[in-house]
């Protein structure tokens, strides 16, 4: 995948694990980061890769309820990536 010329890979976090969500509608994204959270230690980074629109709202209120911090969203055009690290 090519980066989207507006984002800069070098603005995106490090991350230990890494979800690719594209071509799900919600609620699977969520659940799939869910899901790879509970594999993370406290403090370790999780990127999530989506394709659905409504994801970035989606990713926003996720962490707010959970308490994990929403790092970054990148938006790459057709494709959104979701920073978060687990609480």
């Amino acid at each position: 995948m090519q980066p989207h010329p507006d984002s800069d890979p070098a603005d995106a976090p490090a991350f230990d694990l890494e979800v690719d969500a594209s071509g799900l509608a919600c609620p699977l994204p969520i659940l799939r980061a869910k899901k790879a959270l509970a594999q993370l230690q406290s403090g370790q980074v999780l990127k999530v890769v989506t394709t659905d629109r409504n994801a970035v709202r989606d990713f926003q209120a996720f962490c707010k309820q959970t308490g994990n911090a929403l790092l970054a969203q990148q938006d790459g055009g057709e494709r959104v990536t979701h920073f978060l690290r687990r609480r």
